[in-house]
């Protein structure tokens, strides 16, 4: 690996010259849910920024890698400093993380360029940028085409990111200019009830085999939310339930919905369809409760629960002395 400093004023030459770029805001080294892919769907090349970014850029591991420490910067102002250096760079893409979504229209104004938000795919080439975008919940696929410059959010989980690399990494001293900005008074955690499932580390999902016919499906899944917040995790569940319209379409996990790769997935009535299955990346450790023994999530699961998921559900909301 090797690293090259920039001084103020200065950048690599680089920087300028390639079509395409991912860009990726760091909190203490901690890396956003989908930064390795955005990373593959801007040609391997990623500019870093925020706290412990030299960090994030070896664990990234990307061909090549630029980053600059900017904790502390207000957002305006830091979309201003980048400016200057992405000005060249055709497709800029952000994981549509909290910090990316929140960053990117900033970035896309200082820019003078269209965002397209909310991106499964985006390609580049000689006569602009083509996209499909995802609408409705990701009910709905929407191509576009753009004959200019862009910035472009990626839906995390929409691509498979690529190996690590050994690649260069150079140190970007950026200046931040000040100015009327947002003041930041605090970082909060987010609430495990209503955080991104693909970045919760503990994720308790239901699936259809959590509802019978003659019960009060939204009072399960409240219940099911209920458990949940005291675990420390957040709410998922299957496309059935969420075409039902028990629970909302950001909470589906799947191929069709969010990719999560937690530490912890507790699966109650979920019979692990390959569409559900598909999106569960790499959890370190799988409960499935099911009736069925042979079910697919039963057999992926570290421990399986033969039982009754709704009995279990009430059972645990019992001991936890939880209400919905």
């Amino acid at each position: 690996m090797t690293v090259t400093t920039a001084h103020k004023g200065e950048h690599p030459v680089e920087a300028l010259q390639v079509s395409r770029l991912a860009l990726v805001i760091v909190r203490a080294g901690v890396l956003p849910a989908g930064a390795a892919e955005v990373v593959a769907e801007a040609g391997n090349r990623v500019l870093l920024v925020g706290s412990g970014t030299a960090e994030a850029a070896a664990e990234l591991g990307a061909a090549r890698a630029w980053h600059a420490e900017t904790a502390g910067a207000a957002p305006a102002g830091l979309a201003a400093a980048l400016a200057p250096l992405l000005q060249d760079v055709r497709m800029i893409v952000l994981p549509a993380s909290p910090d990316g979504r929140d960053f990117a229209p900033r970035l896309a104004a200082a820019l003078g360029r269209p965002l397209l938000a909310w991106a499964t795919e985006a390609k580049v080439d000689d006569e602009g940028v083509s996209a499909t975008l995802s609408r409705l919940d990701g009910r709905l696929d929407v191509d576009v085409r753009c004959d200019e410059a862009c910035v472009v959010t990626l839906v995390p989980g929409a691509r498979n990111p690529l190996p690590p690399s050994n690649g260069e990494v150079f140190e970007v001293v950026l200046d931040v200019p000040h100015g009327v900005d947002a003041e930041r008074l605090a970082v909060l955690e987010p609430h495990p009830e209503t955080m991104d499932l693909a970045e919760a580390e503990r994720v308790v999902g239901g699936g259809a085999g959590l509802v019978r016919s003659d019960e009060d499906a939204v009072g399960t899944f409240a219940l099911l939310r209920a458990v949940a917040a005291r675990l420390g995790a957040t709410t998922g569940a299957t496309r059935v339930i969420t075409d039902a319209g028990w629970m909302h379409h950001d909470r589906q996990i799947g191929t069709t919905g969010v990719s999560i790769s937690p530490d912890l997935y507790i699966a109650f009535g979920v019979a692990g369809a390959s569409q559900h299955t598909g999106g569960l990346g790499s959890p370190k450790h799988v409960v499935s409760v099911n009736t069925d023994p042979a079910c697919p999530m039963t057999a992926m699961a570290d421990l399986g629960l033969v039982t009754d998921a709704r009995a279990l559900l009430e059972e645990l909301a019992d001991r936890l002395g939880v209400q919905p």
